[in-house]
Parts: structure tokens; C-alpha cells; sequence
């Protein structure tokens, strides 16, 4: 039977390189993201030229009422759902005491009570298979923080825990439940640094340079072929960086 997964922020970078990597390795695909529609499609056509089917999705994950629509989706099209890859993210960069509430909440919602959104509205459906794969895309500041990116360190941080405590949940269902904290990945999320500061940033990196959303996206399609015995882990992809 041929495998499903929904991935959040497919549109562009670690969730379009992820896309593309999941349909060379035969995955059916459905794709969420915001408002890039146009990214968004053109992601999902180069997913069918690799011969899977692939259907898009735009909506604000921020939303509870989005990730029911998402699933229900998926199932009237696929009839089941073996992998979901929580990708959404944003940033906020400034200092702490200059964030407004919205500021606040927006990053919290998309980071983290989205994913818990998903995973509430999949994990019924995973546990009458008695299968299934959540993986959830973190970052290296979740466990070390980054001085002026508090909210988006902190949601990082947040769906780590969350990571460990539902994997503690699911096992006995045989769900797997792991995140990827990513380093530096040469994505629009880090387009705003300036070459000296990628190089300063690449001098503390072991192996000298940042990662390609290519390589994420790889990484991701290896860590589903590992056995569901491997849950709970926050596992570094970043280089050496965290080390």
C-alpha cells in the first residue's frame, strides 16, 4: 500500500525539500501552507512529475478548525495517513521587552499550538492502524535558546517537550513521535543575515557551512525507514553546531 503524509509549510524550503524527497520515495503527499499558493502548486506539480499524487492546501494553521479540515481531507482522498511532518514555522527577530502580545501569540500559534492541532485531529486515526509517524521540525534553539528570538526559542523549546511526552503517549499503539532540530539551513527563514554574519555564524559550525534545505529534506525521508523503536528523540541536524 502506498504511504501518505501531510507536511505543513510545504511551499518553500525544509517542507518543499521534504516534499520532493518523500515523493521520490513513493509517498502520496498532502501539502499545507499559508498563502504562497503559487509556490505551493508548483511544489505539488514537480511531486505528481515524480509519479505520486499530491493534492495542496492553504489555510492559517494558527486555527483549530483548519487542522480537522486537513485531515478530513486527507482521508476522504487517501483513506489513511501514515506520516505527518509538522514544518510551520515562523520567527520573530527583536528584543523581548519590544514584542507586543500579538507578536507573542502569533509565533506561539503557528509554532507549536499548530502542531498540536494536527496531531490531535491524526493521532485517532494512526491509533486504529496501530501505525504511523509524526515528526516534528525543531530547531537547535529550542534546547539553547537565541538572544532576540525569545518567543521563537521558546516555542522550539516547547514542542521538543512536546515531542518526548506524546512519543511516551503513542509507543504502545506503535506511533513513533521524534522532531529534527535544525541548525543553520540555508532557507528565506535566515535570508535576512548578511554575508559577513552567515560566515561569523559558519566559523562556529564544525563543518564550516550551513546546511541546504535538500539535506533536511533527505534526512527526513531516512528517519521514516527507521523502526518505530526510535520515539522521543530531538535529534541535531545541525553540523556540530550544538555539540
Amino acid at each position: 500500500m502506498t504511504k501518505t503524509a501531510i507536511i505543513t509549510g510545504a511551499s518553500k524550503g525544509i517542507g518543499a525539500a521534504a516534499a520532493l524527497s518523500l515523493a521520490k520515495n513513493g509517498y502520496d503527499l498532502f501539502l499545507c501552507g499559508n498563502n504562497s499558493i503559487r509556490e505551493l502548486s508548483d511544489i505539488c506539480r514537480q511531486c505528481r512529475e515524480l509519479g505520486v499524487q499530491c493534492t495542496t492546501y492553504t489555510g492559517d494553521l494558527s486555527n483549530s478548525a483548519e487542522a480537522e479540515n486537513i485531515v478530513m481531507q486527507t482521508l476522504s482522498l487517501y483513506e489513511h495517513i501514515d506520516v505527518l511532518i509538522n514544518n510551520a514555522g515562523i520567527s520573530h527577530i527583536g528584543l523581548m521587552q519590544s514584542m507586543t502580545e500579538q507578536d507573542w501569540n502569533t509565533v506561539l500559534s503557528v509554532n507549536l499550538s499548530a502542531a498540536f492541532y494536527l496531531c490531535r485531529q491524526v493521532v485517532p486515526h494512526m491509533v486504529q492502524q496501530k501505525q504511523g509517524k509524526i515528526l516534528n521540525i525543531s530547531s537547535i534553539w529550542g534546547e539553547h535558546g537565541a538572544s532576540c528570538e525569545v518567543a521563537y526559542s521558546a516555542t522550539k523549546g516547547g514542542l521538543n517537550t512536546f515531542t518526548k511526552a506524546l512519543a511516551k503517549e503513542l509507543a504502545p499503539s506503535g506511533i513513533s513521535v521524534n522532531a529534527v532540530a535544525c541548525g543553520m539551513i540555508d532557507t528565506s527563514m535566515n535570508a535576512g543575515f548578511t554575508p559577513d554574519e552567515i560566515t561569523e555564524i559558519c566559523e562556529e559550525i564544525p563543518c564550516g557551512r550551513m546546511a541546504s534545505a535538500e539535506e533536511v529534506g533527505d534526512f527526513i525521508a531516512l528517519l521514516l525507514k527507521t523502526s518505530p523503536y526510535m520515539t522521543g528523540q530531538i535529534i541535531g541536524f545541525d553540523g556540530g553546531w550544538g555539540v
